[in-house]
């Protein structure tokens, strides 16, 4: 099988320090989950119940479906009608480059590659955007481990 062209999960080569992702956390409110399933035994499913379980407004984004949650659902990044605060991304790496340059047009404060997902090559750009940019590391597990060390 020829491989050369298929997407590769990296690993991150950098994620920010604990004291950041908290500031973040503190401060956010708006979390655009992209990829969001419909079906309650996936990941996106339940760290989305999670989050909004923990007070934050959670907005599905995933073109193929008009509600989940209960809530709306929009079909990519910029028809979300207020400001989005973190970007969490549950999306194949081969999709990864179209929602960093969505999140570049909209400016978050954060762009979240869910465990499993990293994509160095955005870095840079997300930095000089003043975008944090967190990679394979899970929003659940991060919001709950540093809310148990009583942080949040």
């Amino acid at each position: 099988m020829i491989t050369d062209s298929l997407p590769t999960c990296e690993f991150p080569a950098s994620n920010p320090a604990g004291p950041e992702v908290v500031d973040v956390l503190k401060k956010s409110r708006h979390i655009a989950v992209v990829g969001l399933s419909p079906r309650p035994e996936r990941e996106s499913n339940m760290v989305a119940a999670y989050l909004l379980e923990h007070g934050y407004d959670v907005i599905p984004v995933n073109p193929a479906e008009s509600e989940i949650l209960g809530r709306p659902c929009y079909p990519d990044l910029r028809s979300v009608p207020v400001k989005i605060d973190i970007v969490d991304v549950f999306r194949k790496t081969d999709a990864i480059p179209e929602i960093i340059a969505q999140a570049l047009e909209i400016g978050p404060q954060c762009v979240w590659l869910q465990l499993g997902l990293a994509y160095n090559a955005a870095i840079e750009s997300l930095a000089e955007a003043g975008i944090v940019y967190v990679q394979s590391k899970c929003l659940k597990i991060e919001h709950s481990r540093l809310l148990a060390e009583g942080k949040l």
